[in-house]
């Protein structure tokens, strides 16, 4: 199903992403109708259906770090992976169906690349669906670069963008949306010391990752590896 761009995004900030509006209303009119009609447990049963489709598509807002020389997290979830490239530290998030799955820019700057790669839809917490799963790559550059992507798991079909290559976002500007259970990762470049664990829950645009190293402990650090 796909990568889908949107670039207006005139989402309900702080109550739903307009793509969850109808997946929240139309359960929620016809359980009201049910009502209406005196079909009570159908009422119900839909009704609560649109209350928990509703709760999943929530955009909540969020208090953004400011300080400098921060990496924050682009996705709620649990911190599922944690490894070594040749690039840096890859930091793995899995998104379960009850977080919030609105993403967010993890550094302020402009879109150098977004690459849509199709794939499969493999169960989002294998290490595999980084590789073989449908995703979205994305490129920021500022005053740091950073590389991060948006999976597409067993349930999530279409990555919803809402920023294009060129735009310009700062740090936890929210950026696109992936459908239901999904995987986030992000390579946090050398020169930054990474401050989570496996098994912790980060929040996008709040929780930070990483936090740049400060010139002297570089330089402490080269010393001593001398």
């Amino acid at each position: 199903m796909g990568f889908f761009l949107r670039p207006d995004v005139d989402h309900m900030k702080g109550l739903i992403a307009r793509e969850g509006m109808p997946f929240f209303l139309l359960p929620l009119i016809m359980g009201l109708l049910c009502l209406v009609l005196g079909w009570f447990i159908w009422g119900g049963l839909l009704a609560l259906v649109g209350f928990l489709l509703g709760s999943f598509f929530r955009d909540p807002e969020r208090t953004i770090p400011q300080q400098p020389g921060l990496i924050v997290s682009p996705a709620d979830g649990k911190v599922i992976r944690l490894s070594q490239s040749t690039h840096g530290t890859v930091v793995g998030i899995f998104l379960s169906v009850l977080n919030v799955h609105v993403n967010r820019a993890p550094i302020g700057g402009a879109i150098r690349a977004q690459e849509y790669r199709p794939g499969k839809f493999l169960m989002a917490f294998s290490d595999r669906a980084s590789v073989e799963n449908e995703q979205m790559v994305w490129q920021i550059e500022g005053e740091d670069a950073v590389t991060f992507r948006l999976i597409a798991g067993w349930v999530a079909r279409r990555i919803v963008a809402w920023k294009r290559e060129g735009d310009i976002v700062g740090r936890g500007d929210r950026i696109g949306l992936i459908k239901f259970g999904s995987r986030a990762e992000i390579t946090i470049p050398p020169g930054f010391a990474v401050v989570v664990s496996r098994g912790d829950r980060v929040r996008g645009g709040s929780s930070i990752l990483a936090r740049r190293e400060s010139q002297d402990s570089q330089t402490h650090g080269r010393e001593r590896a001398g």
